[in-house]
């Protein structure tokens, strides 16, 4: 393959999981709201289109390991392919907290909510926000970008903090509420692994970029020397 092909595909790849990401943002914002409508033909619909993000993941992964297998790429571009294959894992895992905020809405039915949903999106806004620009970075190799999303993770877990608190004082008050805080707080769950996620991927931005391998989160703490 003429290095000039070989750069179109590995550009096509790059498109591709941009495409992913997006449909994976969607997921997530288009959960928490599902949620709050109580729509649960949105829900069903929402599982179902998590089918199309483990093809496309799996399809990214093939033409990836394609590449690898039959060009053998020079450094820079096996780094790039190498986080794109780890990347499309990365965002696939997100879809399918997407997923399970479907599902759970569905066990929730029609019973009223014990809170307002309010954490909860903003949650879900902050997680989507931070993976796009994860994303961004990946493709403009922004390493600066990369290394300040991860410090943002902590406003998502203040936010879970919160939401955690809330639902144990609605238990104390009533144990009648623990099934349904139970749902919520799961709800809760999925948006901060989503968040943290994103440092994963961030972190293979830094990797394409610089080849180093390094933990942000822990880097960010100045705890990275302990590891």
């Amino acid at each position: 393959m003429p290095r000039e092909t070989f750069e179109r595909e590995l550009g096509r790849l790059q498109n591709e999981t941009l495409a992913l990401g997006s449909m994976v943002e969607s997921a997530i914002t288009d959960a928490v709201e599902i949620l709050k409508r109580r729509d649960r033909e949105g829900s069903q619909r929402l599982i179902t289109q998590d089918r199309l993000l483990n093809e496309k993941r799996f399809a990214i992964e093939a033409d990836a390991l394609a590449l690898i297998a039959t060009q053998q790429p020079m450094a820079g571009d096996l780094r790039t392919l190498a986080a794109i294959l780890d990347i499309a894992g990365e965002l696939e895992r997100i879809g399918d907290y997407a997923k399970g905020i479907a599902k759970i809405n569905l066990m929730i039915g029609e019973e009223p909510f014990i809170k307002p949903l309010i954490d909860l999106p903003q949650m879900a806004a902050k997680a989507r926000d931070m993976l796009h620009r994860a994303l961004d970075a990946f493709v403009r190799q922004d390493v600066d970008q990369a290394h300040s999303i991860p410090a943002e993770d902590d406003e998502v877990d203040d936010l879970y903090n919160q939401v955690y608190r809330e639902l144990l004082t609605l238990i104390m008050s009533n144990p009648n509420n623990i099934d349904q805080a139970t749902f919520l707080l799961w709800v809760a769950h999925n948006l901060e692994r989503a968040a943290d996620r994103v440092t994963n991927v961030c972190e293979r931005v830094v990797f394409t970029a610089t080849g180093k391998m390094i933990e942000l989160d822990l880097e960010d703490s100045g705890l990275e020397s302990l590891a």
